[in-house]
């Protein structure tokens, strides 16, 4: 009687086992999708990143050769010549030995 227990608490111990290592590797394929459907997820987010960056990059770039820009402006309108340039422009004016000369209308 006492080898037929062993017997039966060998079997069901070894059904216990594999159940167990069943169990086991379900876990670990399962947690094996979700890291790699999570890794994708990362890279499509990494990619979308750069992308964005690179854009910056440009964006920042090209401010800053505006701003290089307005600073040449800056020093530019605080010369005579650009005075001079709006007095003419703007408000018709001319230095003392300059002629001006008119096309005349053709009526």
């Amino acid at each position: 009687m006492a080898g037929i227990r062993r017997t039966v608490r060998y079997k069901r111990d070894k059904w216990t086992n594999r159940m167990a290592i069943i169990g086991i590797t379900l876990v670990v394929v399962c947690l094996a999708i979700a890291i790699s459907a999570k890794g994708g997820e990362l890279r499509k987010s990494d990619r979308e990143y750069q992308i964005k960056e690179e854009l910056l990059q440009a964006e920042l770039d090209k401010e800053k050769e505006r701003s290089e820009e307005l600073e040449e402006y800056k020093v530019y309108v605080k010369t005579k010549q650009y005075a001079e340039e709006v007095a003419k422009e703007r408000l018709g004016l001319v230095n003392p030995d300059e002629i001006l000369l008119k096309p005349e209308d053709e009526d």
